[in-house]
């Protein structure tokens, strides 16, 4: 017989230590391994945990096997290993019900559960008896499952286990919005029951989630069938939120030693090394002890300090468990085992002797792990004075199968047994690995031969959707109905993958079912849903952001593919019915290689075949639904491409005296939005400049303009025959028979005898009173004059008016033929669309209750992101969303919360759009803003117009309303921003149908269409006028100061002084409006709380206790106290509020400790008086400083006074706080603070 070699030796004594600490205690009949022997429950996660030293083991057998008996130990132990996990696995199939209530609902009472019974493998309590939601466990089942698949064991054996794993993907794939109790099972770390959105739940299923794409579960042995599918768009989204949330582990755990799973063995979820690094770095410093790690801050399990007889804690007790928190070995081992596959020598050195100074030995020479290590009750007082300086001892269970487990992988892995790769054979270890740079295929796709030959004529060859056949393209909707039936199961009762939209990194591969290859078009670029791809511009900058999004978040094989569809829409903006100078441009920079230092390869579809990422849609051929399958997908590919019915008629404009009798409901449209702008802000009864009314006034007459009259627009060249070249349409537009309003006239074309102009400056439609007598409108009258009219906005208020009082499903007869209220509502939202009328697309898309397909996404990255959200104007209907919801839901609250304003419900879901494209692009942006009030920065943006435009509230939101989309972005951004900005004006010109609707002939008529656009003022004008500014004495701004008229402090002068003020009134007004602070504000406010009883602002209590509850870097202590400054009303106020905060954490930072106050401080207190001993200094006349009172009755100059400086508002705070506070000051009541 053959002696053993040392190796072999070794295995064998580890064999023994696994028999004797994990392999005896697993159940003979369900394979799962109970909490000990007095404890039959079986939890998932410290199955899976223990289970992978049993691997682990095996493979080093097999790896090492030098005699046929230690290949018999290894497929011992693989079957062991299988055992369990089908153990698991069957156990959760038993709750399939829940599984797909779960998948609809993520609801906490539908989840699986996180134990069962190890003997029988039922479930041991009931729904609601256990924090069962731990998307982190089944997260690492499914890890797991992919990494020992992947090694060569098999564990699934029949399709309907493949159908259950699938939809196990589904179950986890919203970790990214789904709050949780987390890894300990607690959520909030007051122990209370309440979910939370958890870092380590994040990782765990975005791990999950890459490595089981594209598995075969059945190995070598499987086929198509037996592959399980991942969209990418969902692991990405995890990668994102997580790296938003890291090292933060939740909003009560500022830091969570359960990240190292996260950020190594056996997730390695994060791909940013400096991130990992600052992770690792965070867990360290807060977290590390002599005998292992706390799991996180004030954790009070098992502490001396803990009421044994309750599972709660209450608030105020969290702060007595603070440095006495109980101490975890097993995260020694997983430092040794991250030192491994990091190649950190000595980081493995340092941990592998803390480990086996913590391991408790046996007489049998066996090594056991402890749970934890705690302070006993007697030294407690001792360990609070020094902290980690008293004996600690083991309690809990012995050994602790997880960290028992963990402990000898790594000795596995350090004594060579196994190489790190074994351990990860999907190699998720390299995720953080440098790769190359992504090169983005283009491929534009005309919709007809007419936009084809337009953009060859600027030298772009593109294809039309016709030609690219074989290949074929279809929206992202058809994709989203293909994945539906991913993971179908009748058997099961499974339904299959819910119909969440398709995000853009799926869209941008092609798929092949049978021999057919498909390809999809985005679904940002789907112009039949919501309004916003509309806007030219604004889907050209959509478009640009997704190829940079492309570049940095492409994970597959080969190069991403973005389609980009050029449809008529794009074209009637230029006379000549040329393509937009801004697609050309587009297109022309995607010609030269590169568009926003991205790198991109524009081509046909064809040439892109061989590079690109091509997915098998496999799944389509499961013989369970064959039938189903067939019919599916044969009503899609042999779908007749949609002609869409052209929604304007086609008579020749007429220029017939109209009648004059008025409307009774005439603005009514108007009359139902409830944007309310601060009087103070907006400039009532101030003219326009004149250029900017004129060409206002201009627009609202509607001129027509023949091309002979266009007086500078280029007028196209005509041949010999009097043709315009240039002014071909493709398509004629035949009226429809399904059509029922008149609309030959251009909507904003109005006969000269039109008694509805006004001489106030409004955008898009008549300004006029409303009626005092629409209690006696007569309906059938109203009919007859929507029967008569053409023009565009007497149709909406009348059919507004019918919708309102009559419903939608009302009958109503238009030119002899019937039709309801509805269809016509949906044929006016067509026609504003088509003539880019916004004002009237936002109000029709209220009415229609239109949802944008991202809505819900775009909540969940601004709340995912540590940003709360509310919505609806403040103070009576604002509305407070604090998790994500689904999307009717969510639709619901916004319709709620803006009542009648329809225009405003459209308006709020398209900021929130744009809200989500800036945080995930420039989450600078939103840096030390904790509440987005969405109802807020619509006053901010109306207001923010009648300043720049020197026009009343009323004409501000209608101009606001009318903005495009892209200008509505571009706006919203420089509010952000903080950027200062101008309004100019252009003109359009668009063509308006000739005779039988011919958009070729000679009869054309060219109007010309005023738009505002927003663009940025030039920095360096300001800049040489606030040096010039600075530079004035003080006494003579002193001087000025009494000349100015508060209600004119923002109005633009010739001279430089005044052009500057009301600068900081107006910033303080905005930075307010977002609940904008300065950066390290809450923890610094935590700070001014420990050292008094607590701050009281505007009558409302901050409470010195939050600092026992709470860490300083707690996101819940920062919503508390954002909660707090919420409640001042006036945004100005609010801001002078966060700067004398400021000049207390000031005070505590400088102070060393030595001062405290025994008293409450009323920081309204510390404003009023810093106001008065300005008013004082600058000597300001009585009657001046009563006129110039703004917002809480502080002084307007002090409000626009800068904050730094010796004549800065923090100088005058820290001034008044000397004189409220017992604080050492000089004879002159003057205090040394050093303010930047």
């Amino acid at each position: 017989m053959r002696n053993r070699s040392n190796s072999g030796v070794r295995l064998d004594y580890y064999q023994r230590l696994l028999n004797k600490t994990i392999l005896k205690y697993q159940n003979p009949v369900t394979g799962l391994l109970p909490a000990s022997e007095e404890n039959s429950h079986a939890w998932v996660r410290d199955n899976v945990y223990a289970v992978l030293s049993v691997w682990a083991l095996a493979l080093a057998y097999r790896k090492t096997a030098d005699l046929d008996e230690d290949r018999a130990k290894a497929y011992e132990l693989e079957q062991s290993v299988v055992k369990l996990m089908r153990g698991l696995l069957r156990c959760m199939m038993s709750q399939v019900e829940k599984l797909e209530r779960f998948k609809h609902t993520q609801h906490v009472n539908d989840s699986l559960h996180a134990k069962y019974c190890s003997k029988t493998g039922k479930t041991v309590v009931g729904d609601q008896a256990w924090g069962h939601l731990q998307i982190d466990a089944t997260s690492l089942y499914i890890l797991s499952l992919a990494q020992m698949t992947a090694s060569g064991l098999q564990i699934i054996f029949t399709l309907d286990e493949v159908s259950f794993v699938q939809n196990l993907i589904f179950y986890i794939e919203t970790a990214y919005r789904t709050p949780d109790y987390g890894i300990w099972e607690r959520g909030d770390k007051t122990n209370h029951g309440l979910p939370e959105l958890n870092s380590s739940s994040i990782g765990m299923a975005k791990a999950a989630l890459e490595a089981i794409n594209e598995l075969d579960l059945f190995g070598a042995r499987g086929g198509p069938l037996s592959v399980v599918h991942v969209l990418p768009d969902e692991a990405q989204q995890c990668q994102a939120i997580l790296l938003s949330m890291l090292p933060r582990e939740s909003n009560s755990k500022e830091i969570d030693a359960a990240l190292l799973t996260v950020i190594s063995f056996p997730a390695f979820a994060v791909d940013d090394g400096e991130k990992v690094e600052e992770t690792r770095d965070s867990i360290v410093t807060k977290l590390e002890g002599k005998y292992g790690f706390c799991r996180f801050l004030r954790d009070g399990y098992k502490t001396a300090r803990e009421d044994p007889n309750r599972l709660h804690y209450e608030p105020w007790e969290l702060q007595v468990f603070e440095r006495i928190e109980c101490q975890w070995p097993m995260f020694f081992a997983l430092f040794v085992l991250d030192g491994l596959f990091n190649g950190r020598e000595e980081q493995v050195k340092k941990y592998s002797e803390k480990l086996d100074s913590v391991m408790i030995k046996t007489d049998e020479g066996i090594h056991l792990l402890p749970e934890l290590y705690a302070v006993h009750k007697e030294m407690v007082e001792q360990e609070y004075k020094t902290p980690n300086s008293q004996k600690r001892e083991a309690i809990g269970r012995l050994p602790h199968r997880w960290g028992q487990s963990l402990y000898i992988i790594s000795k596995l892995v350090q004594e060579g047994f196994l190489s790190p790769g074994e351990l990860d054979p999907l190699n998720r270890r390299l995720v953080s690995e440098p790769k190359p740079d992504i090169v983005v295929q283009v491929v534009i796709l005309a919709e007809d031969e007419f936009i084809q030959s337009k953009l060859w004529e600027h030298g772009i060859k593109v294809q039309t959707m016709e030609e690219v056949r074989p290949l074929q393209v279809f929206p992202a909707s058809v994709l989203t109905q293909i994945y539906s039936l991913l993971g179908r199961n009748k058997k099961m009762g499974l339904t299959g993958r819910p119909k969440n939209e398709i995000g853009l990194l799926a869209t941008s591969k092609l798929y092949t079912y049978r021999d057919q290859i498909l390809a999809f078009i985005p679904q940002t670029a789907d112009e039949h849903q919501f309004y916003l791809p509309k806007d030219t511009l604004l889907k050209l900058d959509m478009f640009a952001n997704d190829v940079g999004f492309l570049s940095s978040y492409w994970g597959s094989l080969g190069r991403p593919l973005l389609i980009f569809p050029v449809s008529t829409n794009l074209n009637y903006l230029d006379v000549g019915h040329n393509p937009p100078g801004a697609l050309i441009g587009t297109i022309k920079k995607l010609q030269s290689g590169y568009i926003a230092g991205t790198r991109v390869h524009l081509g046909n579809l064809a040439d892109f075949v061989t590079t690109s990422c091509i997915t098998k849609l496999s799944f389509l051929r499961d013989p369970s639904h064959s039938e189903e399958v067939k019919h599916f997908v044969g009503d899609i590919f042999n779908r007749i491409p949609d002609t869409r019915p052209r929604l304007l008629s086609s008579s020749r404009i007429k220029t017939r005296p109209r009648s004059h009798s008025k409307s009774s409901v005439h603005g009514i449209v108007r009359r139902s939005r409830s944007i309310q702008v601060d009087p103070a802000q907006a400039k009532e009864r101030v003219p326009s400049p004149p250029s900017l009314q004129e060409s206002l006034k201009k627009f609202e007459r509607g001129i027509t303009v023949d091309r002979e009259q266009s007086g500078g627009v280029p007028i196209p060249t005509t041949s010999a025959h009097g043709r315009s070249h240039d002014v071909e349409f493709p398509i004629q537009r035949p009226h429809s028979p399904n059509l029922h309003l008149k609309g030959s006239l251009h909507p904003l074309h109005y006969s000269h005898q039109s008694p509805c102009s006004s001489s106030s400056p409004q955008l898009f439609h008549f300004f006029h009173q409303g009626t005092k007598q629409e209690s006696i409108i007569n309906v059938d009258e109203l009919v007859e004059q929507l029967n008569n009219t053409e023009v565009l906005h007497e149709q909406a208020d009348i059919i507004h008016y019918l919708y309102l009082h009559k419903g939608p499903d009302w009958e109503i007869t238009i030119d002899g033929k019937k039709c309801y209220i509805k269809e016509l509502l949906v044929e006016l939202y067509e026609k504003a669309g088509h003539w880019k009328h916004w004002g009237l697309v936002r109000h029709t898309a209220g009415l229609l209750k239109k949802r944008v397909e991202e809505l819900a996404l775009a909540a969940t990255d601004l709340l995912v992101r540590q940003k709360q959200l509310s919505v609806g104007l403040p103070p009576d209907r604002e509305r407070v969303i604090m998790r994500p919801l689904p999307p009717d839901e969510l639709a619901k609250i916004i319709f709620d919360a803006c009542g009648e304003d329809l225009s405003t419900a459209s308006l709020t879901q398209e900021l929130l759009i744009y809200l989500a494209m800036f945080i995930r692009t420039e989450p600078k942006l939103f840096n030390e803003m904790l509440r987005l009030r969405v109802g807020l920065i619509i006053q901010v943006m109306a207001s923010e117009l009648a300043r720049t435009l020197k026009c009343t509230g009323d004409e501000a939101s209608e101009h606001l309303m009318n903005l495009s989309p892209f200008e509505m972005k571009t706006l919203l951004h420089h509010i952000l921003s903080g950027k200062e900005f101008v309004i100019s004006t252009g003109y359009i010109h668009t063509c308006v149908p000739g005779p039988a609707g011919d958009l070729r002939g000679e009869h054309t008529n060219v109007e010309d269409e005023c738009r505002l656009s927003v663009s940025t003022k030039k920095v360096g004008e300001e800049a040489t006028e606030f040096a010039r500014l600075s530079r004035k004495p003080h006494a003579k701004m002193q001087k000025s100061i009494h000349h100015i008229d508060p209600n004119d402090l923002e109005k633009d002068d010739e001279g430089v002084e005044s052009d500057r003020q009301g600068q900081w009134l107006r910033r303080r007004r905005l930075d307010g409006a977002l609940n904008r602070v300065p950066v390290g504000f809450y923890p610094r406010v935590w700070k001014v709380l420990k050292m008094c009883h607590g701050l009281v602002i505007e009558g409302q209590h901050l409470p010195h206790s939050l600092t026992r509850e709470m860490t300083p870097g707690e996101f819940k202590f920062a919503l508390h106290v954002e909660m707090v400054l919420n409640r001042i009303p006036q945004p100005e106020y609010r801001q002078l509020m966060v700067e004398a905060l400021m000049v207390l954490t000031l005070l505590t930072e400088n102070d060393n400790s030595k001062l405290s106050f025994s008293t409450l401080i009323y920081v309204d207190k510390i404003v009023q008086t810093a106001n008065a001993i300005y008013l004082k200094d600058q000597k300001i006349p009585s009657d001046v400083m009563e006129h110039s009172k703004g917002a809480a009755g502080i002084s307007l100059h002090f409000y626009d006074t800068a904050p730094s400086g010796r004549f800065g508002t923090m100088s005058y705070l820290c001034r008044a706080l000397a004189t409220i506070l017992p604080i050492p000051v000089d004879k002159d009541a003057n205090v040394d603070c050093a303010v930047s």
